[in-house]
Parts: C-alpha cells; sequence; structure tokens
C-alpha cells in the first residue's frame, strides 16, 4: 500500500497490535515520543512531519497493570489534539476496545451516559472519525458520535473458526440475553451459510441489578447440541457461567464461547474453569493478560484482527467500503 499520505501512529500501550496493523498495511509505524512527568502528567507527540497526511492511531482503551482505561484515553486524546495542532489533514482513532462504551442509557434515576460524554471528548480535540470493532451498543454508539465512525465486527473471524470446529455437528447459537440477539443473529446466519445448512438459535434469560446476574431460562431448543454463545465481552464471566450451565441444564452435549473483547477481570479465570464449558473464543482487542496458566488458559483461543483494522484503514484512506469487509 502507498503510505505517502498515510501515516498510522501505535501508542505505547498498544504497540505490539499497532506493529501487526501495520504489518498487514505493508509499511511499519511511524515513530512518535511519549514522556512522563514526576507527577503522572505526561505528554505525546509525532516525530515526523503529518501536515497535510492522513493520520490513524491505534490505542485500544482497557486498563492494565501500567495504565488504566483513563490514562490511554487521556494519552488518545492529546495525541490526536497535538496531530491536528501539527495541521495532520485528517485523525482517525483506531479504538479496538472502546472503554465506557457500555454505559450508553439511563437505567436508573440520575444515571450519566457516558458514552456520548467520551465521544464529546474526541469531538473536542479534534478527531475526524473512530473505528472500533463489537461495541456494545451499536445504535448508541452511532448516535453519540458526531464525527464519523466505522464499526468492524468478529463475526468473519468467529464463522471461520467455528465453521471448521464444528463440520457435522447440530448447532445452535445461543445469545446470553435479549439484548444480544441480533448480535448473534448474525453470526448465525453466517455460519449456517459456512456450513451450508440451517443453525438453530435460542437465548438465555438474563437480569443484572447492581452487578448481580440472575435468570435460568432458555428459549429455544439445545438438547442435543453443540452450543456457542456468542457475546460482545467478557467481563467477570458471571453471564456466560449462567449461560452455560443452563444450556448443560437443558442436555447440551458441548457449549463453546465467543466474545470479542475477553476482559476477564476478577474471579473471571475461576469462573469460566468449570469443564461444562469447552472453549472461549476471544479477539485480539484485550491481551489476556489476566488469564494465567490453568484451565481457562488450555481452552482459550485468541484470534488476531490485526487484518480486519487494516484493511478497514486500506478502505477508508482509498475511498473504499467499510461493508464489504463485515460481509453485508
Amino acid at each position: 500500500m502507498n503510505s505517502s499520505a498515510l501515516c498510522l501512529f501505535a501508542l505505547d500501550a498498544s504497540r505490539e497490535f499497532g506493529e501487526a496493523v501495520a504489518h498487514h498495511l505493508g509499511f511499519a509505524v511511524s515513530p512518535h515520543e511519549e514522556r512522563s512527568f514526576e507527577d503522572g502528567e505526561h505528554k505525546s507527540r509525532p516525530l515526523v512531519n503529518v501536515r497535510s497526511r492522513d493520520v490513524y492511531v491505534v490505542q485500544s482503551l482497557y486498563g492494565d497493570a501500567g495504565q488504566s482505561v483513563n490514562d490511554k484515553l487521556c494519552r488518545l486524546l492529546f495525541f490526536i489534539g497535538a496531530l491536528k495542532d501539527a495541521s495532520a489533514r485528517s485523525v482517525t482513532a483506531v479504538a479496538p476496545y472502546l472503554g465506557y462504551a457500555r454505559k450508553d442509557q439511563k437505567s436508573k434515576s440520575r444515571d450519566p451516559v457516558t458514552t456520548r460524554y467520551v465521544a464529546g471528548l474526541f469531538e473536542a480535540v479534534g478527531a475526524d472519525r473512530l473505528v472500533t470493532i463489537d461495541v456494545h451498543n451499536l445504535a448508541a454508539f452511532q448516535n453519540a458520535f458526531r464525527c464519523r465512525t466505522e464499526h468492524l465486527e468478529a463475526n468473519g473471524l468467529f464463522v471461520d473458526h467455528f465453521a471448521a470446529l464444528l463440520r457435522g455437528q447440530d448447532v445452535v447459537v445461543v445469545a446470553p440475553d435479549a439484548g444480544g440477539i441480533k448480535r448473534a443473529d448474525r453470526f448465525r446466519q453466517r455460519l449456517g451459510a459456512a456450513l451450508g445448512r440451517p443453525i438453530a438459535a435460542a437465548f438465555a434469560e438474563k437480569h443484572r441489578s447492581e452487578g448481580v446476574v440472575s435468570g435460568e431460562l432458555i428459549v429455544g431448543d439445545v438438547k442435543g447440541r453443540t452450543a456457542v454463545i456468542v457475546d460482545d465481552m467478557i467481563g467477570s464471566g458471571t453471564t456466560i457461567a449462567r449461560t452455560v450451565k443452563a444450556c448443560r441444564s437443558l442436555g447440551a452435549t458441548a457449549v463453546h464461547a465467543a466474545a470479542s473483547h475477553g476482559l476477564f477481570v476478577g474471579d473471571a479465570p475461576q469462573v469460566l474453569a468449570d469443564d461444562a464449558l469447552n472453549s472461549i473464543v476471544v479477539t485480539d482487542s484485550v491481551p489476556p493478560f489476566r488469564v494465567s496458566q490453568g484451565k481457562v488458559r488450555d481452552k482459550l483461543v485468541v484470534l488476531s484482527s490485526a487484518k480486519l483494522f487494516a484493511d478497514a484503514i486500506s478502505n477508508i484512506h482509498s475511498g473504499g467500503s467499510i461493508v464489504q469487509l463485515l460481509g453485508s
């Protein structure tokens, strides 16, 4: 790819992912400086001329031992501002995992709508576009941002994986809650097309209040079938574990889980260690650094999304269609 008018930066916390994206684009990431001050403040700046160039900045917004979500968000925002001040023609934020995307509506009195506030921050520093993958609520995400957005889906990655794994098996795709039915159904249709046969659907009952998840019912027939639970993320693991238990109790012969973002916070490695769950498939939007050696690590499959993001950047830069990447 001709990179004469394009720059790709990867901030330090997402350097490995950014380099993988750059590899698929056929050029190296551009150099930059990140400097921390003694009181915890920091500055970031490009080390190449970005005047009149289209710039893409990779930073996945999850917290880890080195930087919190807030740290990473501030570094990304400040770097975008520096690029705009340096006369970049356009700046696109590439955030494989978009922090604060879960709180997208008021569910209790005086609740914040944090997704909208974060969108305002990106717009305030001059971001022209944001690219991410599998946000919690697509409609809320698209309505929150006034700058352009591109939403990618990991469905194609999951379909390629499970089509090879489940060929010849009777499969049912399970949404772990009513809100995830559309996401699971898109996966079900693409998996059915890949396998050349219809795939059954089911969804689980779910209630959440103050972090407590409840609900044990499954709508749909899972008996004698291999169940694939599809969700946008795995946080504490309780939603997946509850759905696995319900599927097994109703006679599912095997259960697999697929989620775009594997956070695995808190006791998730213990919660998901049950042998009732055969495998867990996630993308590399969040490295599985919280999962050490053990049962969960042994059944964990991490799929690379770097090529998907590289293709999206290439299509954006050349004026192509993102929809083509999603198989729609």
